[in-house]
């Protein structure tokens, strides 16, 4: 429980919604799916993203009116209450299509503008990741915390890749200086379980560069309630231009690999 009752109040909201939405994709995988792109050929959309986002602008309207909403696949509401909720209804749409059990619904609540409330679930391995600013990180209700590593050779780096042909072939060639440099690296194929791993422990960093605010949102703020630190080159913002997770005690190790090769290009 965090100090501030409106932030439990967006975030069992959030549980709730995430829950129905994450169960209805979940349900709906073995119809028929209609596939389409987005920015890239290998870049896709289903129709049960656009259902399940559906559903979760309209059950969250239907609990709070004022609010305002802005989803990956085109929600746009304009609220009146200070309240926005950023919402990724599938986030590995690719994993998802390959019956990858790797892909979650991505619910989070802003008030002017800060992260106070997210949650993380994905049904098929039934794993909640839930924060409040302020109030830690859970995942099935029990207190998370990132690892204690501190040393590059012993981390295990999870990163994600862009649809852009170049930008990929950039990362390509960073991450094979990277990769003789830690103990390993992990691609998911979901930023936001990427960011809820970091929160759990299950991986000691990761960064990417491309992300949208429905990616991270929520788990950004699970990663930073579990002890991450979260920023982009020299002190910016963490954003889509680059995201860096890490423990405090690993993150200027990571960064300052990472600086030097460039991982805002392409």
């Amino acid at each position: 429980m965090s100090s501030e009752p409106l932030y439990d109040e967006l975030l069992a909201l959030a549980v709730d919604v995430a829950h129905a939405a994450g169960d209805f994709a979940r349900d709906g995988r073995e119809t028929a799916l209609d596939v389409q792109t987005k920015t890239s050929s290998v870049d896709v959309v289903t129709v049960m993203d656009t259902a399940t986002e559906t559903l979760i602008t309209r059950a969250i309207l239907e609990a709070r009116p004022d609010d305002a909403i802005l989803g990956e696949e085109g929600a746009a509401v304009v609220g009146t209450s200070g309240v926005r909720w950023v919402v990724d209804p599938i986030d590995g749409t690719v994993n998802y299509l390959y019956r990858i059990p790797v892909w979650a619904v991505s619910i989070a609540a802003e008030l002017d503008g800060r992260v106070v409330a997210g949650v993380v679930y994905n049904p098929v391995l039934r794993e909640t990741f839930t924060a409040t600013l302020g109030g830690g990180a859970r995942c099935n209700g029990k207190p998370i915390a990132c690892s204690t590593e501190t040393t590059l050779a012993q981390t295990l780096l999870a990163t994600g890749f862009g649809y852009d042909s170049a930008r990929r072939g950039h990362q390509g060639a960073l991450i094979a200086q990277v990769l003789p440099l830690v103990r390993d690296i992990r691609r998911f194929g979901s930023a936001a379980l990427d960011l809820c791993a970091i929160a759990a422990g299950r991986v000691d960093a990761y960064f990417e560069r491309g992300l949208n605010p429905w990616d991270m949102a929520a788990g950004e703020l699970i990663a930073r309630e579990a002890g991450g630190r979260i920023e982009g080159l020299n002190g910016a913002p963490a954003s889509s231009e680059l995201t860096i997770a890490a423990p405090i005690g690993l993150f200027d190790a990571l960064h300052d690999l990472l600086a030097p090769l460039n991982p805002a290009a392409g």
